[in-house]
């Protein structure tokens, strides 16, 4: 069994939120925030290593490899993603959102509905997703052709996780999304 990846504490308070409008495209999430955690494991932990540290914080259905190079988001369930090798340009909060450059070890959490695409990678690039406990399953839906009214009312009624799934109990997300 691997051991969970190194964290960096100071990763955690250092948090960034961001925040999006539904721009038509896709609803993104209007009472959570994107949680963005630089540096959050060790660069050269490796995809093994966070998952899992997903699996000991109760982020469940993991998986390694990219991010669809499409506006995608997902209704039912919250994600994270966290880089285990090179790097990425990923637009989160839709076509209208903000392009940010992911290196290895950088984690974000996306609550459910937020727009995210791959714009940009290098050759090397795998990400790791996961998601809470409860939410075993995320629906893929192409924005904007797979859009449904319900969704925003899919989306709100999603509970939050109870631990950041790279810092547990006492993690940034916890607090953020309270």
């Amino acid at each position: 069994m691997t051991a969970p990846a190194r964290t960096n504490p100071d990763a955690n308070d250092a948090a960034r939120t961001l925040t999006f409008e539904d721009d038509g495209t896709v609803p993104n999430n209007p009472d959570l925030p994107v949680v963005l955690l630089r540096g959050a494991v060790d660069p050269g932990a490796g995809e093994a290593a966070i998952r899992a540290l997903y699996e000991a914080n109760g982020w469940h259905e993991t998986w390694t490899a990219s991010v669809f190079d499409y506006q995608h988001y997902h209704p039912d369930a919250h994600e994270a993603l966290c880089v285990a090798q090179g790097w990425a340009d990923i637009q989160i909060g839709g076509p209208s959102g903000e392009i940010l450059r992911v290196s290895a070890g950088d984690a974000m959490i996306l609550p459910a509905g937020v727009g995210h695409c791959r714009c940009d990678k290098s050759d090397d690039f795998q990400i790791c997703g996961g998601y809470p406990s409860d939410q075993p399953h995320a629906t893929v839906i192409r924005a904007p052709d797979e859009r449904r009214p319900d969704h925003v009312d899919q989306i709100a009624a999603l509970s939050r996780p109870k631990t950041d799934p790279i810092f547990g109990e006492g993690g940034a997300l916890v607090v953020l999304w309270g």
